[in-house]
């Protein structure tokens, strides 16, 4: 098996550079005085102002999607000349590396041609693992691909890329931010004993209403990025949310969507169970999908969330979780309404082949009652709305109290 290669010793310092420098906007970079020579010509004004990196007089403003900026030295050539020289050694490295993938792709193709009995099928996996390791060597200390994964570039079928893409999400705060929330609140282990994210589940809700006027719903409001773990109110979780996901495998696999309120009061044993709100099996996803290209709502339709009165917090936990097959399909009867509360997830897992720890995608917010969630209790739910209140504490003195004290 061949050895790894190792990056130059500088490497990290010089990421965090570019952190700093090129992998930022380019509003951030400093102005041009006079004694400043000016940039490449490379980068004319014409494709600076095309490629987003400065609004056009006179135009609308086109956003990244439809024409992202391109990487620009944060200095001109010839002004620091360590930075130049550092530039020139990533891209000899980055050149020498390329040579020595395309002599193992060819050295892998010469053995995969080779009869099965005379085939060395440890050899060939060490040679594919080498390969798919410099793929993403050969290109990581590149500025202007790093500029991409982190401009919202990134080409998703590109292994260095998914690999950026995927390191910046476990590395720089989003995946632990969620993973705070969900021990803190103990959605692990009331929920399930186990949870490993996989790739980058986000979900956007409608803005919240103005508080003196939560019943204002014909007014449109723009969709605001949820965090991990924020209160919202029932108005703004009236309609489903828009679900954005990042994934890192190029395969389709299946998924499964799942919404549950794990704070539901249940009167006859005073304590608390959980109520399904949503339910979506079989939903195709992979690295180039970004969103759901299958309809939501054709299984168990949405519910929005109504705490009850009376009540403490709720927590709503949203799961994307994957099939034990990842082509074959999964048969799971409807839930009707009165199926819904009482929701046992552990059981439900049990019997589908869903575990927490094999990865998937997951959110969850809070929410407490407030006046609106009469009216969903009213117009959407078409039921009378319960009201709870503290268990009242037995007075151990009441027995006393009733005697006389004095004769």
């Amino acid at each position: 098996m061949l050895a790894l290669r190792r990056l130059p010793r500088f490497a990290p310092r010089l990421a965090s550079v570019r952190g700093n420098a090129t992998l930022e906007a380019a509003a951030t970079r400093p102005e041009a005085d006079a004694s400043t020579p000016p940039p490449p010509s490379s980068v004319t004004a014409k494709s600076s102002a095309t490629a987003g990196n400065g609004p056009v007089k006179g135009r609308k403003k086109a956003t990244q999607a439809q024409v992202p900026r391109e990487w620009c030295r944060p200095i001109a050539k010839g002004v620091e000349p360590a930075y130049d020289y550092a530039l020139r050694y990533i891209v000899k490295d980055a050149t020498f590396m390329r040579k020595e993938l395309e002599q193992l792709r060819a050295a892998a193709e010469v053995e995969a041609k080779k009869p099965e009995g005379e085939r060395d099928e440890a050899a060939l996996q060490g040679m594919r693992e080498q390969i798919r390791i410099l793929e993403i060597q050969s290109e990581a200390n590149l500025p202007d691909v790093r500029w991409k994964a982190r401009n919202g570039s990134a080409d998703m079928s590109a292994p260095i890329h998914r690999h950026l893409v995927e390191q910046q999400w476990r590395e720089e705060g989003d995946l632990d931010l969620l993973m705070e929330r969900i021990y803190q609140m103990n959605v692990v282990p009331d929920m399930l004993p186990e949870l490993k994210p996989s790739f980058d589940l986000r979900i956007k809700y409608a803005e919240a209403p103005p508080k003196d006027n939560y019943l204002r719903t014909r007014v449109k409001r723009k969709l605001k990025q949820v965090e991990p773990g924020i209160f919202l109110v029932a108005e703004q979780t009236r309609r489903p949310p828009q679900l954005s996901m990042t994934l890192f495998h190029t395969d389709t696999r299946l998924y499964t969507l799942l919404m549950v309120d794990l704070d539901v009061p249940n009167p006859e044993d005073q304590s608390f169970t959980s109520y399904l709100h949503w339910l979506q099996p079989n939903v195709p996803l992979s690295a180039f999908t970004t969103a759901p290209t299958v309809p939501l709502d054709t299984h168990t339709p949405y519910v929005p969330p109504h705490p009850q009165r009376g009540t403490p917090y709720h927590r709503y936990v949203l799961l994307m979780l994957p099939q034990a097959s990842p082509t074959e399909p999964i048969d799971i009867p409807v839930f009707q309404e009165s199926e819904r509360l009482g929701f046992n997830f552990r059981a439900f897992a049990e019997q589908y082949g869903f575990d927490g720890s094999r990865g998937g995608g997951a959110h969850m917010w809070r929410e407490e009652w407030d006046e609106t969630v009469s009216h969903i209790y009213q117009h959407t739910l078409k039921k009378e709305e319960p009201r709870f209140g503290k268990i009242p504490r037995m007075d151990p003195y009441a027995e006393l109290k009733r005697t006389k004290k004095y004769l």
